[in-house]
């Protein structure tokens, strides 16, 4: 699966590119909310990590403008973020986020959430399959007008 990973920490940064990769996930980074929308724009993500401040774009600006994408395929986000208050995870869900981890953040909870994130996808990914193929063969049962009219 394609991750996008956007924090400004270049430490940061580097560890989740290093664990994810060595997860399997084939990973994209951007330095700020700004680069990580474009990137999102030009590219197939199925699972967006986010840091929650960043210079450019904050990461609540980041998802809510993934949820309005009406263009893309349903992206999971989660939001990475040290804070921690009852708001601050209510303000980051109602901004669009799936998943809210806490920096500094445990790889073994993350790399749960991830994997939570690709059923997810998977199942959006099969419904749509599904739905695809019903309007298709409703598609094919639709009577066929008569030539001649009648």
């Amino acid at each position: 699966m394609k991750v996008l990973i956007a924090d400004d920490d270049s430490v940061s940064r580097r560890l989740l590119e290093n664990y994810l990769q060595k997860w399997g996930y084939d990973v994209t980074v951007a330095s700020n909310g700004l680069e990580a929308w474009q990137l999102f724009e030009q590219g197939e993500f199925q699972i967006v990590l986010s840091d929650w401040m960043m210079p450019e774009l904050d990461g609540l600006e980041l998802i809510r403008r993934i949820r309005s994408n009406s263009q893309s395929n349903y992206a999971y986000t989660i939001l990475l973020t040290s804070r921690s208050h009852k708001d601050d995870l209510v303000t980051g869900m109602e901004a669009g986020a799936d998943e809210f981890v806490n920096k500094p953040f445990d790889k073994d909870e993350l790399r749960v959430r991830l994997r939570a994130g690709e059923r997810i996808i998977r199942l959006e990914m099969a419904l749509k399959e599904q739905n695809r193929a019903l309007r298709e063969a409703q598609a094919g049962l639709q009577p066929k007008a008569d030539s001649t009219g009648e």
